[in-house]
């Protein structure tokens, strides 16, 4: 089952009627678009359950060990300068950027787009709404980002600036500038 999209566009919410929505039904992941749809994600599998904690542990291992940054769950929604409300798999933010922010601000929805971002491509993901995801992130500053999609055996691998790279599984991606040092072994 691929999300449902409510257009709200008759009956917008604000940034706090959103919040509220979310945190009356936390087992729903929910998100906005810019255009105001409310995005209702189907929920994973074990087998996506237990990649995304994989991944998300190596960056994690790797952020412990550099202390360049905080890394952030898929339960975490960013506030991006579209007025986007999205949780990416895995997030990544530079350490004096996340500071940066107004204790209140990390609170709830953090408004800043994470430098690096992971979209793990589950059973019932459309691959063509995870594509458009991904370019909404570089559309709003982040970085690096990678769609893993164990489906087709690919991860995509999008940077600022230049062109959608697709490599075969299994492949080692580099975590580049924006993780300096970080390697992922992708099987």
């Amino acid at each position: 089952m691929n999300a449902v999209m409510l257009n709200l566009e008759t009956l917008p919410l604000s940034d706090e009627q959103f919040y509220q929505l979310c945190q009356g039904n936390p087992e729903k992941q929910l998100e906005m678009t810019a255009a105001g749809e409310l995005v209702i994600m189907a929920p994973v599998g074990g087998e996506s359950g237990r990649q995304e904690a994989d991944l998300i542990t190596d960056v994690n291992i790797w952020n412990r060990s550099s202390g360049l940054g905080y890394v952030f769950s898929s339960s975490t929604i960013f506030k991006l300068p579209n007025g986007a409300k999205r949780s990416p798999d895995v997030a990544w933010v530079e350490a004096s950027r996340w500071e940066a922010l107004e204790p209140e601000q990390r609170l709830k929805f953090p408004p800043i787009a994470p430098d690096f971002v992971i979209e793990l491509r589950s059973p019932s993901d459309s691959l063509r709404q995870l594509q458009e995801k991904m370019l909404e992130y570089l559309a709003n500053g982040v970085c690096l980002g990678w769609l893993v999609n164990p489906k087709d055996r690919q991860v995509e691998i999008y940077r600022l600036g230049m062109d959608v790279e697709i490599q075969s599984l299994p492949f080692r991606v580099s975590g580049e500038a924006v993780l300096p040092g970080f390697q992922l072994s992708l099987k």
